[in-house]
């Protein structure tokens, strides 16, 4: 009986430790903040990423990564696509990415809060994730 034990436990610590411990592909920590430039307002936005696939060349892993922005204004007037970029990210040791944008809105834009989605897809794998996040104009 006391072999049996072992070899079961043996079998469960082989089990236990093969599984790798996979992370979700998800954005995460998004910000944004609206900066007045005098005749218009600078939107500077960033979010990070996580869980996207990586691919090994040499020694350095490389991502792929694009994303695109929509916002949603006070007055309920909805912008899709108002930015849009990629970043391809080499690193020996590559965990997260950060994504940021950078636009500009008319200074006759509404006063209020604003809501932006960042909509990323990783390229390697074709899947896509999507974080929230809000800023505020206000004169």
């Amino acid at each position: 009986m006391n072999k049996s034990l072992y070899i079961f436990l043996l079998f469960f610590l082989t089990i236990s430790c093969s599984k790798k411990d996979e992370v979700k592909f998800e954005a995460f920590s998004p910000e944004a903040f609206a900066y007045d430039i005098g005749d218009s307002w600078e939107i500077n936005a960033t979010v990070n990423v996580k869980g996207f696939v990586k691919k090994e060349v040499g020694n350095e892993f490389t991502a792929s990564l694009e994303f695109t922005i929509d916002m949603i204004g006070p007055d309920s007037l909805e912008v899709t696509n108002i930015f849009s970029d990629s970043k391809d990210e080499t690193s020996s040791e590559l965990i997260d990415v950060q994504l940021e944008a950078q636009f500009e809105l008319d200074y006759d834009s509404p006063e209020g809060l604003y809501q932006i989605t960042f909509n990323v897809t990783d390229n390697n794998s074709g899947e896509k994730t999507t974080a929230q996040t809000q800023f505020e104009l206000k004169k």
